[in-house]
């Protein structure tokens, strides 16, 4: 079992409601001793608004509320994922990549003014109630979200536990827009979870990227062997809507599959934020067939994933293309009490690219289709065994007709598992079918 400590590098994606996801540790080298020239036709246009909102605003404001404002105006006008972290967002921050806080459990950023929704976070109130990946909230309850900043947005969906708030929705696809009613709860995020899908196949799905990810992956995998005689002919590592995290995880994760390599290589203009990753030796399912699912929820630590696995040629991507989000988050304390959150770096799988807005082009590409009812049980054609008078197979068939039946029944319960797998997630069902060909080909 292979499992080592990294330094962590933050990979955030958007902001969780009540907590972003990512937290990390600084990377900035000395600065060069050269000091650029200070901007001062720009400090005088500064300091002459700072003095007529301090004089002739309708209201008196406080300097510490006027230069934390000009801070997180400054930072979030660099990109999407750069922000400023006061007490309270730095606090759950740290919070939150334990695996537990309070909101609606949805990963959003800000698109056209409006709030996107990244991805749904499993077993929270906005998946059960029907959110899903893509989805524009234009309003909280009465208010608008145009001309809200995300901060506002998020601080409007944060509430007392066990209160309501009502999402309206705007979804590619439907007709107008649609109205849902969510109570907040406290989010306790369950990282890895898993099955035995079939018989010799298992199935470990990662919600986020969290600090013990990794651990509780190697966890689920002695699991499913010990319930399948200590092997597994194979396995589906489905990373669907997850919207990133820690990048320790998803190092740690690819190389469970990987014997050796790079996995991924990070690059930007301060020399400690190039790093490198690389796998160790050991394959914690011994070589046998893997599938990754991703879709257009799958983002950042999710990508590192998919692209170090389909690089390696270790693993068959399937799904949709992902989200694109391919740059570094580093926290950088300010204090005891507040940080800035920025972007320091570009990260690139082992093959050298980029998935910064371009995303990973899945192996095959499967729609999202819903299938509404699968017919299992064809009607009856006629066989040879069926015909009057027909030959033995020149076997004693009184014991070997029972297993014959006995199989019939248990390949029948097999079928049924599947029409339901069918109806319940396309994608899925497929992957499993893929697998069992990857299965049989390795035999």
């Amino acid at each position: 079992m292979k499992l080592f400590s990294r330094n962590i590098l933050v990979l955030s994606l958007g902001i969780t409601l009540g907590v972003s996801l990512s937290i990390g540790q600084g990377v900035f080298a000395n600065r060069d001793s050269a000091e650029a020239t200070l901007p001062l036709d720009e400090l005088r246009n500064f300091t002459q608004v700072f003095s007529r909102i301090k004089a002739d605003y309708v209201e008196p404001v406080d300097d510490k509320t006027l230069l934390e404002n000009a801070i997180r105006g400054m930072v979030s006008g660099l990109d999407p994922h750069s922000s400023y972290l006061d007490t309270s967002d730095y606090h759950d921050l740290q919070v939150g990549t334990t695996g537990e806080f309070g909101g609606l459990g949805i990963e959003v950023s800000m698109e056209d003014g409006f709030v996107k929704v990244i991805s749904p976070i499993d077993d929270t109130p906005a998946q059960r109630a029907g959110v899903e990946a893509g989805d524009l909230i234009i309003r909280l309850d009465e208010t608008p979200i145009k001309g809200l900043t995300l901060r506002d947005a998020v601080n409007l969906m944060r509430g007392e536990v066990g209160t309501d708030i009502l999402l309206t929705i705007v979804r590619e696809g439907a007709e107008k827009p649609l109205k849902i009613t969510i109570t907040r709860d406290k989010i306790k995020v369950k990282s890895v979870k898993f099955r035995l899908i079939e018989p010799n196949i298992g199935y470990v799905r990662i919600t986020q990227f969290q600090q013990r990810t990794g651990e509780n992956l190697l966890e689920a995998i002695d699991s499913l062997a010990e319930e399948n005689d200590n092997a597994l002919g194979g396995m589906i590592l489905d990373l669907r809507n997850n919207p990133g995290g820690v990048l320790s995880a998803a190092v740690d994760v690819s190389d469970a599959f990987l014997e050796k390599g790079l996995i991924v290589y990070t690059e930007g203009r301060i020399k400690n934020s190039e790093m490198t990753f690389n796998a160790r030796p050991g394959d914690e399912i011994d070589g046998a067939p893997l599938i990754v699912l991703v879709n257009e929820g799958s983002a950042s630590a999710s990508e590192i994933v998919a692209g170090a696995l389909q690089d390696h040629k270790r693993a068959l991507i399937i799904g949709n293309k992902t989200f694109g989000k391919g740059s570094v988050q580093t926290i950088l304390p300010l204090g005891r009490d507040s940080a800035i959150k920025l972007t320091t770096a570009r990260y690139f799988t082992p093959a050298g690219r980029s998935i910064q807005a371009e995303g990973i082009v899945p192996d095959i590409v499967l729609d999202h289709i819903k299938v509404s009812s699968v017919n299992n049980k064809p009607a009856h054609s006629l066989k040879e065994a069926d015909l009057s008078g027909h030959l033995s197979n020149g076997r004693q068939e009184n014991e070997e007709q029972k297993d014959s039946k006995a199989n019939e029944n248990e390949e029948q319960g097999h079928a049924d598992q599947r029409a339901k797998l069918a109806k319940q997630d396309y994608q899925l069902y497929e992957a499993v079918n893929m697998l069992k060909g990857l299965m049989i080909l390795q035999r």
